[in-house]
Formats: structure tokens, sequence, C-alpha cells
């Protein structure tokens, strides 16, 4: 007769998350919300970023007029005029970016220790049968690891994500003022790599949900049997353990390598397709160059855009995997959140009494789902301070039995506790 007591529940997910694109719009918008309780030191950070990328945006501009300060006589207090201009604008566009990137790392700190802590104070008002029907594994796993892959996403990816929006705006603004014949030749390859991108990224998401999902499995089954070895020991059932790991552990590692795989494949689509643009771009602007209609200097000051544009594009596609594995794993965190705090006691209510007490279970059914009761009917009186018989069924080393019987039948389908 095979024993259950090695089967381990299947996992519950905490919380009801939205599916889908809802489900991602609800995420982004709850971690807005943490932003907003941090204004100030969100402010600060967005103009780090604006003051970042404008001297940034100023390089080429000097770039293309040391160029063409170089074009028939040669100007050469002009030209070093212009280089030392542009070094300038880079070395303080560098020490903005340093400011910002100190700024939003004590940022994402703070964000993710006050998510911390409002799981853990969630966890410790949730009732019994959350935990009964949940591998203890899996919830530590969202309180660590799931909380901290958020915090990586904060500290670097909202940082790219910020500052490329700034380098899009002002590298399209700059473009369309060098020449709009070029900039048209430029859209063309544009909507391309967009397509591409929210393609991969439907693609992606799924697969990094899954991913989450499954290493939550794995560390709360591996959680269960380390802590029952010696159980599992005495009734040699090592072999079976491990099987059943190692089948957890494929489930894992499978699903690990098709999210990375989709993810690696991103960044070299997308800069294939961008570099496709620098080709045109390159051949359209030699021919304008030749027909007299721009200037050698404001093409390169172009192609520089051109590039400044497209790198937060190619940015984005290499860090999207990034981002969906941390959407995935917010997700996971607010279904802890969103779980209901165990029930107070009603305003009536006896205080329990001091000192030895008889609890009586009177045809008690008892499950945490309705549809599979594990107990039908069953009456019984548990001693309240002596051991438990063996015979009982009950174990209870810090609390007496009937204590651990009437918080553990917190949720009867029938019956009555005396």
């Amino acid at each position: 007769m095979k024993n259950d007591a090695f089967r381990t529940p299947a996992p519950v997910p905490a919380g009801r998350a939205p599916a889908g694109r809802a489900g991602k719009r609800a995420a982004l918008a709850r971690l807005g919300r943490y932003f907003l309780r941090y204004k100030g030191m969100t402010a600060l950070a967005l103009f780090f970023s604006l003051a970042g990328n404008v001297p940034s945006l100023l390089g080429p501009v000097f770039s293309a007029r040391a160029i063409n300060a170089v074009e028939g006589t040669v100007d050469m207090p002009a030209v070093l005029f212009y280089c030392a201009l542009m070094a300038g604008c880079y070395l303080l566009s560098a020490a903005f970016t340093y400011a910002l990137t100190v700024c939003m790392t004590r940022l994402s700190r703070a964000i993710t220790r006050a998510m911390r802590e409002e799981t853990f104070s969630r966890l410790l008002s949730l009732p019994v049968s959350f935990f009964d029907t949940r591998l203890a594994g899996d919830v530590l796993n969202r309180l660590t690891y799931d909380i901290d892959t958020v915090n990586a996403s904060l500290s670097n990816d909202v940082i790219q994500l910020a500052s490329g929006v700034i380098t899009v705006v002002g590298s399209l603004v700059s473009m369309l003022l060098l020449s709009p014949l070029l900039t048209a030749v430029f859209a063309v390859i544009v909507p391309v790599t967009v397509l591409v991108t929210v393609r991969r990224s439907k693609i992606m998401r799924p697969l990094f949900r899954k991913r989450s999902a499954k290493l939550g499995e794995l560390n709360g089954y591996s959680d269960e049997m380390l802590s029952g070895l010696r159980t599992i020991a005495a009734y040699g059932r090592e072999g079976e353990i491990c099987a059943r790991y190692g089948a957890r552990n494929e489930e894992a590692a499978q699903a690990y390598y098709t999210a990375d795989y989709y993810g690696s494949k991103m960044g070299p689509t997308v800069n294939f397709v961008n570099n496709l643009s620098t080709v045109f771009i390159s051949v359209f602007g030699g021919l304008l160059f030749f027909g007299g209609r721009i200037r050698l200097g404001d093409v390169s000051a172009f192609l520089q855009y051109s590039r400044k544009f497209t790198g937060p594009v190619n940015e984005f596609a290499n860090i999207v995997s990034e981002i969906q594995s941390s959407l995935a794993a917010a997700e996971r965190v607010f279904g802890i959140l969103d779980e209901q705090p165990e029930a107070q006691d009603a305003p009536d209510a006896l205080p329990a009494p001091r000192g030895a007490a008889e609890i009586a279970f009177e045809g008690v059914t008892f499950g945490y789902d309705p549809a599979k009761p594990v107990l039908r009917g069953v009456s019984f009186t548990p001693p309240p301070r002596a051991a438990p018989s063996p015979s009982s069924g009950l174990r209870a080393r810090a609390r007496p039995p009937s204590s651990t019987c009437s918080c553990a039948f917190t949720t009867c389908r029938a019956g009555a506790s005396r």
C-alpha cells in the first residue's frame, strides 16, 4: 500500500493575479504607486535623467561643426573649440548619469524594503489555511528571490528606460531639424523594429511567468523534503523522493532554457534591423551630399542621432527578458498582498479561559477545499494538557492538542466545537 505522507500538496497560486495584458498593466500600476511614495527621490531621478541626456544630445551638433570646419580651408582653432565643447558635454553627461545611478539604487532599495515589509506583515496576518495549502519554499521564494528580481530591475532597467525615452525624443527632433528627407528614410525601418519588439514581448511574457512559477515549485518541494529528511530515511523513500525532485528540476530547467532562449533572440534580431537603417542612411546621405543638398558634418551628425535613436530600442530589446521576469515576480508578490487576512474575532467573542480547558469537537466536517473534505462527521475530545495518544494522530510540540486542533479547524464546513 502506498504511503501518501510524502505527497506534497499541489502548489496553489497566492492570490488571483489577472493574466495577460491586464496583469501587466496592474503590476506596472502598483509599482508606480510605490514610486509615488518617494516623490522627492523620484523627481530627483527624473531631473538627473534629463540633465544627463541633454549634454549627450548636444555632442553630435559640435561634432558636425568640427567636421564642417575642415571642409575647404581647415580652421583648426574652430575644430579644437568644438572638440573641447563636445568633450565637456560628454563629461557633464557622465557626471549626471552617475548621480542618476546612485539615486535609482537608493530609490529601488527603499521600494523593495517597503515591499518586503508589507509582504512579511501580510504573511503574519494570513489564516492557517494559506500555509497548509502552499509549499513553504514557494512562499519563501516570493519573499526573497522575487522581490530581489524586482529590485534588480528597478535599479538598472528603469534607468535605461527613463533615459531612453528622453534620448529617442531628442534624437528624433534633431534629425528632423538636420534633414527631413533622411528622417523619412529612417522612419521606414522604425515600424519594423517596433513590430519585432512587440511581437517578441508577447511571446516571452508567459514564458517568464512560467519560469518563476516552476522555480517556486522547485524551491517549495526542496524545503518540504529537506525538513523531513529523517522521516524519509526512516521509511526508506529516498529513491522515490529523488525521482520526484529530478522531475521537478527538469521542468524548472526546461522553463528557464525556453524563456532565456527566446529572450536571447530579441537583441540580435533588433540589432540586425537597426543596422539596415544605418546602411540606408549612409547611402542616401552620400547621395544628398554629392548633390549638394547636405553638408558632410550634417550627415555624420544624422548618423550619430540615428544610432542614439536606435540605441534605446536595442537596449529595450536586450533587457525585455529582464523586464518580463521582473513583472512576473511582481505579480507573484502582489498575489500574497492580495490575500485576505484572517478574520478577526467577533465583538461579542468570549476570551479564552486561563489554565486547563477542554474542547470537544462534535460532528466536524473539515477541508480547505469544500469539494475535498478531509474529515467527515468526526467527533472527539483531545486532552487539554496531557500528551496526545499515538493513536489519535495529534502532534503538538509548542501547544496543547486542544488548541492545536482549534487553530487547524478554522474553516469547519459542518459540526461544532465546544
